[in-house]
């Protein structure tokens, strides 16, 4: 069964509905930034096991607050809980431990419940525009001013990062990168120019995997 469905917002939208939707929304953005001869950041999140990290409480809490509720919401409390699992080392298995986090991998529930769980993320900004697809997160801005750029978008993030805080989900900051994208015509930025995430710095590259 294919998943199919679209969480518009104000700010973005979720996808988990087709990876080329979330690229060809990349490409326009970035399109239309240069056509304008504006700068634009693509920032690209690395989730520390993200599926594996879901609040089922939260979850929960979130889906009754979408509408799902009495019976439905019922059939999800289920589907999560009372969920088991052990390690299994050189023959020796350990004693069955309680699920209390993540949702199933390789389920066709799996990329929806997560998609679920983080589609009120786009939210915490007026500026950002978001793309999502299951796990894979990245935001874009642009501008015609570097300066103002980076400043707008260093401040989103740490409204961001305090999102990811609330919902329980880890960034991997050393895997988290972005790309500047700029047409010919505009100047190349001054080096001292970082986007930063609770003090780190994040790492400009030419290329990622999208």
């Amino acid at each position: 069964m294919k998943t199919n469905i679209l969480f518009p917002s104000q700010h973005g939208f979720q996808s988990g509905h087709s990876p080329y939707m979330s690229l060809l929304s990349m490409q326009d953005r970035i399109s239309s930034a240069i056509d304008k001869n504006e700068y634009s950041l693509s920032i690209f999140f690395d989730l520390a096991k993200a599926f594996d990290t879901v609040n089922h409480n939260i979850l929960l809490s979130k889906l009754e607050n979408y509408g799902i509720r009495g019976t439905q919401l019922k059939w999800f409390t289920s589907y999560l809980d009372r969920r088991q699992q052990c390690v299994e080392n050189n023959g020796k298995r350990s004693t069955l431990k309680s699920i209390q986090y993540g949702v199933p991998q390789g389920s066709n529930l799996g990329p929806l419940l997560f998609l679920l769980y983080i589609n009120d993320l786009p939210n915490v900004s007026n500026h950002l525009f978001f793309i999502l697809f299951a796990d894979d997160t990245n935001v874009f801005y642009s501008h015609n001013c570097i300066n103002t750029l980076f400043q707008i978008v260093n401040v989103e993030l740490n409204l961001i990062a305090e999102w990811f805080q609330a919902n329980r989900l880890s960034l991997n900051l050393e895997k988290t990168n972005y790309i500047l994208f700029r047409s010919h015509k505009k100047s190349i930025p001054p080096a001292q120019l970082e986007l930063k995430i609770n003090t780190a710095s994040l790492a400009a590259v030419d290329s990622t995997k999208f």
